[in-house]
């Protein structure tokens, strides 16, 4: 009999080492060896069915029960990057912890010691493989609270990140800000005193031209700044006003 026939057990709740239920289906291949003793033993592959069942399941959960979640979940300690799920239930020493086993090991483990019991029943067991685990209700529930906790987490991150980088954006614009201020007053400042300079060029030359008018022009600029139209100007015939007002006639 050189058929390969499939064993896939029902999903098992099993408590980890750790004390973390998971529930976990496990997946075997198999194949008669030796047909007379199948044949004195099972009967009929309907029986071996059940054989295989009350042996890999027992198996399964002492082993199972005899290693932690992570030694299940992971294989190597390479870097790796974890599920959400996992994530949510394993604590950080969990990620980082060593791995002594591995979960290729622990199906190994099934297999070493379920091989000599099922060989009994002229059964060859071909591997055992761990093909699913899930989670019990109770685990769930605080998966998602711990992955509601971590989206909140990643928002408040991204939240202050934005904050700070908002912060320094407009702490870079008023720098620049300040440094065209600066730089348009020292420009300005450039220009008054350009400007200054030019003006007192030209009433310096004005002055050396005509001096009398020179000294008429700075009286008036002197009234200018001194009297308003609520003032009374009273001039005597002798001030610089009238005699030059008296010369244009």
């Amino acid at each position: 009999e050189k058929r390969k026939l499939e064993w896939d057990g029902d999903p098992k709740q099993i408590p980890t080492a750790d004390k973390r239920y998971i529930w976990i289906d496990i997946f075997s291949r198999w194949q008669i060896d030796d047909p007379l003793k199948f044949y004195e033993t099972t009967r009929s592959e309907t029986f071996a069915h059940g054989r295989l069942d009350d042996i890999i399941s027992g198996i399964t959960r002492d082993v199972i029960s005899s290693n932690k979640l992570i030694e299940i979940v992971r294989n190597t300690n390479r870097e790796y990057k974890f599920t959400e799920e996992y994530m949510a239930i394993a604590n950080e020493d969990l990620v980082t912890e060593f791995i002594e086993t591995g979960r290729s090991a622990v199906a190994d483990q099934i297999f070493n010691l379920a091989a000599p019991l099922i060989s009994e029943y002229g059964i060859k067991l071909i591997d055992v493989q761990i093909k699913r685990i899930n989670y019990n209700e109770e685990v769930r529930s605080k998966v998602f609270d711990r992955m509601i906790s971590e989206r909140q987490r990643i928002a408040a991150k991204y939240r202050s990140e934005g904050q700070g980088k908002s912060a320094e954006i407009l702490g870079k614009m008023q720098r620049e800000l300040d440094q065209i201020q600066s730089q348009a007053y020292k420009r300005a400042q450039e220009i008054k005193g350009t400007a200054d300079a030019e003006a007192i060029n030209i009433y310096a030359k004005a002055y050396n031209k005509d001096v009398g008018f020179f000294e008429f022009l700075k009286t008036l600029e002197t009234y200018k700044t001194t009297i308003d139209n609520k003032n009374t100007l009273i001039m005597t015939t002798d001030s610089d006003y009238y005699k030059f007002l008296k010369s244009i006639e």
